[in-house]
């Protein structure tokens, strides 16, 4: 029996409009920003009736939201000046995620200088998380490039989880595993989703993305499913054996990502 798009817990990252991408695609969960995810103030929902009416909105549409945080947040550098906004930021982020009833937020794992000690940017990060009220988790998503980030490599998001897993509200820390990340970083995509598994304990959300250019390059730019250069084999066996919810951050409008989902569904 072949499976349907409608049979897979998946949606898309939608800038703009997300319950409107979600009804024209037949997606039940949907990914959006809070703000300009490249701007540190300012950050508000972007709905006529606020955050409570994004709320009703999504739960009579009954269509579960994710957050993505802000790209410019950095909660691990040692520079003071990036770090404590980027965690003023998160917090932010997390209290308006709450009031739309996002079930996460979705946070980069950052990086240090490329002279600075990795163990700073770790402990930063159980700072960071001690210092928050997780009244929605939050899932911190791998990187695709950076020598001296914090979770782009799997030795890498073992010390972060080590780090992490010392802080009180640990338990609603979660990991979001980006396919075309994964492939851009240069991590062995056989067995990947075991592999993180075995250190975190799980995996929350998947960022299913193709990806513009070679393993291991380092590059973030994401491809339509299908069309880039990541294994469609990969990327099929990350949906099948994280088995939780997926968003596509591909290119396309609503129509394109539907065709990927249905794509997806006719591999599973």
């Amino acid at each position: 029996m072949t499976a349907s798009r409608h049979d897979l817990l998946i949606g898309a990252h939608a800038d703009a409009d997300p319950l409107g991408h979600a009804a024209a695609a037949g997606f039940s969960i949907m990914q959006t920003f809070i703000g300009d995810p490249q701007a540190w103030k300012g950050h508000a929902v972007d709905h006529p009736d606020g955050a409570a009416g994004l709320r009703k909105e999504a739960e009579q549409a009954d269509v579960g939201l994710y957050i993505h945080a802000p790209y410019v947040i950095n909660v691990a550098t040692t520079n003071n000046r990036i770090r404590i906004p980027s965690r003023q930021i998160l917090a932010r982020q997390v209290k308006l995620a709450t009031e739309v009833g996002a079930r996460g937020v979705i946070v980069h794992g950052g990086h240090v200088s490329a002279n600075d000690d990795p163990a700073v940017g770790f402990d930063n990060w159980r700072k960071a998380v001690e210092g928050l009220d997780l009244t929605v988790p939050i899932l911190i998503e791998n990187t695709a490039g950076g020598a001296n980030a914090m979770a782009r490599h799997l030795d890498r998001i073992a010390m972060l989880w080590d780090a992490v897993g010392q802080a009180s509200g640990a338990d609603n820390v979660g990991f979001c595993l980006d396919t075309c990340h994964a492939h851009a970083s240069g991590m062995d995509p056989s067995g990947l989703v075991d592999a993180i598994k075995a250190i975190t304990g799980r995996i929350d959300l998947v960022h299913l993305n193709d990806s513009r250019d070679a393993a291991g390059s380092g590059a973030d730019r994401h491809e339509v499913l299908g069309l880039g250069q990541a294994d469609p084999e990969f990327l099929v066996e990350v949906v099948r054996e994280a088995n939780t919810a997926t968003i596509l951050e591909t290119p396309g409008d609503a129509a394109s990502h539907a065709a990927q989902a249905d794509w997806l569904a006719a591999l599973l």
